[in-house]
């Protein structure tokens, strides 16, 4: 029996170690917090074509593969033990995406295919680098996210380093920017790209001089 008329279903707290079985086609909301799950496994999108919130906190998750659910809209995966963001690319319609106190170093794994992703948190993580935030420049929707408690969060000029990065960001972590802030964020990265397109033009012109020192005949010994 798939218990057709099935909308909300909660198996929080157990002692469940993989997702399969689960095929309740009138599904919208899925709860398995608190379980054994080290690997999401059959989730079929035909049998779940309804799901749009799947709740999978404190599990022993290590990767957010095998996710194929195209009308999901809100994932929480915090407190697993997820050190890759992968398989993400199905989730168009994903708009909030909570993957706090996991151990998250880099953030590969995002692609413009989360189109809908508005919310983003990452609290309690371990991201060191604003060169990893910038690979989230990819989410064109991203306008919330939560980056505290990561070492890159301890730098002076964290707020304004995160916006030059993210123009479209409206929150980081509980508090909106300032128009002061967006100022001086624009001012930052005007004033980088202009050092870029001069680094751009030096490199240019030292490629000219070596083609122009190459095409130089020697003179005939007389």
């Amino acid at each position: 029996d798939e218990l057709p008329y099935l909308q909300i279903a909660s198996f929080a707290n157990n002692r469940i170690k993989d997702t399969s079985g689960i095929n309740h086609p009138r599904l919208a909301s899925l709860n398995l917090k608190g379980n054994e799950i080290e690997e999401i496994t059959g989730l079929d999108p035909l049998k779940l074509s309804n799901l749009h919130t799947l709740e999978l906190r404190s599990n022993s998750l290590k990767s957010t593969a095998g996710l194929y659910l195209p009308k999901l809209k809100n994932l929480y995966l915090a407190q697993n033990s997820i050190s890759r963001v992968e398989g993400l690319e199905d989730l168009t319609q994903l708009t909030t995406l909570h993957l706090r106190d996991n151990m998250l170093e880099n953030l590969d794994g995002f692609s413009d295919s989360l189109k809908s992703l508005q919310y983003l948190n990452l609290r309690g993580n371990a991201v060191s680098h604003f060169q990893e935030v910038a690979k989230l420049q990819k989410l064109p929707m991203l306008r919330a996210l939560v980056l505290l408690d990561n070492p890159c969060s301890d730098e002076g000029d964290y707020r304004l380093e995160v916006l030059v990065l993210l123009p479209r960001l409206e929150r980081l972590d509980k508090d909106f920017f300032e128009e002061d802030e967006r100022l001086d964020a624009e001012d930052i990265r005007q004033r980088r790209r202009e050092e870029e397109l001069e680094l751009e033009r030096e490199e240019r012109e030292k490629e000219l001089e070596l083609e122009l020192e190459g095409e130089e005949i020697p003179e005939p010994i007389e």
